[in-house]
């Protein structure tokens, strides 16, 4: 399986990227490494929205990455949307290489004003591991206990499970010949 990459853009959390660096090599046993991106962000960002256009930046991303044979993942702090949705958590290609996901609505105190960075740090994972799983080919699972169900609130966020169910893991398997734990 390929390396991933991690590519955070305006993200001051250090203790945060640390932690998911040290879960995500556990869960899909491979190499998981920083990258920095200069992206051009006033081209995805909307004034109306006050939102950032991912597949914009997913696009502007590709540039940038094409001399790297892994999956990259953008880890932004900011707002993100696409035009059918008010907001997202995150966006893939599906069997691409790049996604991205947003610590924005993932943050409790956007909702509550409380701090909680294990509720970060959860959510945080499961967004990632669930964009990762499209850019491997997978689609949104019914299973709420799988990783792959979607989540258009948070509360879907909080409520699924923190790694693909066994069909999930059963296809990447087969696709990529390794082991999730």
């Amino acid at each position: 399986m390929q390396d991933i990459c991690i590519a955070p853009v305006s993200i001051s959390n250090n203790e945060l990227l640390q932690r998911v660096i040290i879960e995500l090599r556990n869960i899909l046993q491979v190499e998981i490494k920083l990258i920095d991106l200069n992206l051009d962000l006033r081209k995805a960002y909307s004034v109306d929205r006050r939102q950032y256009y991912s597949t914009q930046l997913i696009a502007e991303a590709v540039g940038h990455t094409l001399h790297l044979n892994s999956k990259i993942v953008i880890l932004v702090d900011f707002d993100l949307f696409i035009p059918v949705f008010t907001y997202v958590f995150g966006e893939a290609q599906l069997n691409g290489k790049h996604s991205i996901v947003s610590l924005c609505r993932l943050y409790e105190e956007f909702y509550t004003g409380r701090t909680d960075d294990e509720l970060l740090f959860e959510r945080t994972i499961k967004e990632i591991l669930h964009e990762l799983g499209h850019n491997f080919g997978l689609l949104h699972c019914s299973s709420w206990d799988c990783v792959m169900h979607a989540s258009a609130e948070i509360e879907e966020v909080d409520i699924k499970g923190k790694v693909y169910c066994k069909a999930c893991r059963r296809t990447l398997q087969s696709i990529f010949d390794f082991r999730v734990n």
